[in-house]
Order: C-alpha cells, then sequence, then structure tokens
C-alpha cells in the first residue's frame, strides 16, 4: 500500500488499456472509443494536415510558444512515464508534440467532431500504440465513460474549451477534479477575455492580436479557419462527414461563450484543485495551471 505522499508521486495506473500485457477491456470501457474500421474518403490527409497547421498558426502567432509552456510544466511536475488527456483534441495536434517530447508517456485524445477526428487518426494513428482516440461530447455529462481509465497524471486543452457554455464549463471541471489523480495537473491555453471593469485591458487586447494577425496574412499563403472548412468541405466523399457534423451542431456551438480567466480559476478550485493560476500570459492569450 501506498502512502499519499508516494502516490501522489507515482503515475496514473494504467490499470486500464495502456499496459503492454493486459489488453483486457470491459465492453462499456469501449463505448467511445473510435472504431477505424470503416471507409473514409480517400485523401492526402498529410496535406490536410498540413494545412490545418499553418491556418492555426496563422491566427494564433503564439501558438507553439504556449504549447512548449505547457509541456514545459509537465516536464517540471511529471515522471517521464505518464498518462495525459489530450481535451477537446481536434486533430491531435498537442498530442502529437507531447508524445514526441516524451518517449515513455501515452495520450489519450478526445473530441467530438467527426471531421477532426479523422483528419487526426489518419495523420497519426496510434504512434505504436502510445495514442487512443476517443468520441465524446463535453456537453453530455457521462462524456468520460469511454476513456478507460480511472485517473490521469494530467488533462491538456487548448483553443477549445471557449465553446463550452459556463455551465458546462463548471461541470467539466467537477469531472476533472476528479479524473486528476493527486499531484496531478490540468492545463488550459486559450484566449481569456479580460473583466468588463477592465475596458482599456480588453481595448488592447483587442487591437495587437488583430493587426499581429493582419500582418501575418499579408505574408502568409495559409488558409483562414473558415476557408480551410469550405475547402475541405468540397472535397470528394466528405458530404456524409460534414452532414454529421452538422447534425452534432459542432459549428454553432463553437464562439458562443468566452467566461473570463476568473470563472475558470474559481470553477477549478471549486473542483478541488488546490493551486490554480496564470503559468503563461501574452496579451489575453493565457495558459491556465491548476494542480491536483
Amino acid at each position: 500500500m501506498l502512502s499519499a505522499s508516494e502516490e501522489s508521486q507515482c503515475p496514473a495506473r494504467e490499470i486500464l488499456r495502456f499496459t503492454q500485457d493486459d489488453r483486457e477491456v470491459k465492453d462499456d470501457t469501449r463505448k467511445g472509443e473510435v472504431n477505424m474500421s470503416g471507409e473514409s474518403p480517400q485523401l492526402n490527409w498529410h496535406e490536410w494536415m498540413h494545412r490545418w497547421e499553418k491556418q492555426q498558426s496563422g491566427y494564433l502567432p503564439d501558438r507553439e510558444q504556449r504549447f512548449t509552456t505547457m509541456l514545459d510544466v509537465l516536464e517540471a511536475l511529471l515522471p517521464e512515464r505518464f498518462v495525459a488527456l489530450d481535451l477537446a483534441c481536434g486533430p491531435g495536434s498537442l498530442s502529437q508534440r507531447l508524445l514526441n517530447r516524451f518517449p515513455q508517456a501515452r495520450s489519450i485524445a478526445l473530441d467530438f467532431d467527426p471531421v477532426l477526428l479523422l483528419l487526426g487518426q489518419k495523420e497519426l494513428g496510434d504512434l505504436q500504440g502510445r495514442l487512443r482516440w476517443v468520441e465524446a461530447d463535453l456537453r453530455e455529462p457521462e462524456w468520460y465513460i469511454g476513456l478507460g481509465v480511472e485517473q490521469v497524471d494530467a488533462v491538456l486543452s487548448t483553443t477549445a474549451l471557449h465553446w463550452l457554455t459556463p455551465s458546462t464549463l463548471v461541470q467539466v471541471y467537477h469531472r476533472l477534479g476528479r479524473l486528476v489523480r493527486p499531484g496531478g495537473v490540468f492545463l488550459n491555453g486559450d484566449e481569456f477575455q479580460f473583466g468588463l471593469h477592465m475596458p482599456t485591458f480588453r481595448k488592447v487586447d483587442e487591437y495587437v492580436p488583430e493587426r499581429v494577425t493582419r500582418d501575418m496574412a499579408m505574408h502568409s499563403d495559409a488558409e483562414g479557419w473558415s476557408e480551410w472548412w469550405e475547402n475541405l468541405k468540397r472535397q470528394p466523399g466528405m458530404d456524409d462527414l460534414f452532414a454529421e457534423r452538422q447534425r452534432r451542431v459542432i459549428d454553432s456551438a463553437h464562439h458562443g461563450s468566452h467566461p473570463i480567466v476568473e470563472l475558470h480559476e474559481a470553477a477549478l478550485r471549486d473542483a478541488g484543485f488546490r493551486e490554480v493560476g496564470v503559468i503563461w500570459q501574452h496579451m489575453g492569450n493565457r495558459v491556465v495551471m491548476a494542480v491536483r
């Protein structure tokens, strides 16, 4: 039996489907796991992933610095062998960087967008068994059921949770308070607005990033967000996937809520995280860190 202090230093038990010698899994824990056995459109997925990365960097100039900061935190706090949850992962950009940097780590990539999940699976696969894809809707109370693990060492999310309503965000954070092991960490990188009581800060935060993005667009051939989606939608065989994306109300949910950073911090403390604060920031672009 481990003491509480010893247990907090141990990576989350990989009881559960990430060990090489224990592949037995209960049927109900497979509920959300993505099945790649069906037919899918025959596209150059590597090219589309490259185009995704370019358009993301076009409107998020500090994207790589944010990624690096988040991974620096993991290096400082976790052992070499750990399990991370990439929450609202998109095509797995963060998981890819995490697994490249930490060769003994494993990642669970969770999202509900069928297009981005397929893109990530086609480009990254399972990275020699270290990456597992899970399809789940964070708007549903039992989104975590298909993870197949009781706890993880870290949860990371970037440019994603802003589309959750405040009430749903609070529910997700409360679940993370149970999912992240004691001593583990949650990191959320996103654009966090300044409060209404700081109008001058809000003005600067709106002006500078827009100017930087505009300058980058003038010197880059990268597609914009909407352009990338429209171009992919026109590719042969993508009709059914985009119809399913529409059925899941993915687009209309996006950008509907931008809670101020204080709401995130308060919700995380209420969920049981003992240390909460901003670990990195450039204007409103911040990484919120919470230690369990």
